[in-house]
């Protein structure tokens, strides 16, 4: 008996390890992966020429923040709707807002 209470408390002991090692390698992943992923500052802007003196160079896009999507000039939700605004196309990008998928319209 004293011999399976033996093995019994070094399986355990060992299982401890074990899952502090895994515990530790998921703590630094999980710190290396948060120090990434912060979210840069959006400048929105209510009208079209204050975000072309703001964007110098880079091209106005419509921002729309419901759907999470941005359209550029030209396309047929470009200036549409209550829930966007006018941003520069790479703070867009930068921002994790996607493209609209469906171009010229």
């Amino acid at each position: 008996m004293r011999f399976r209470l033996a093995a019994n408390s070094i399986g355990r002991r060992d299982r401890r390890v074990t899952s502090l090692g895994v515990g530790a390698f998921a703590a630094i992943v999980l710190l290396c992966c948060v120090q990434r992923a912060v979210a840069l500052p959006l400048t929105p802007f209510r009208y079209e020429a204050q975000a072309q003196r703001h964007c110098a160079g880079d091209p106005v896009v419509w921002l729309d923040f419901r759907r999470g999507r941005y359209y550029r000039k030209g396309q047929s939700r470009y200036a549409r709707g209550f829930d966007g605004s006018y941003v520069c196309s790479k703070e867009a990008r930068e921002s994790g807002y996607r493209r609209s998928l469906f171009g010229l319209r």
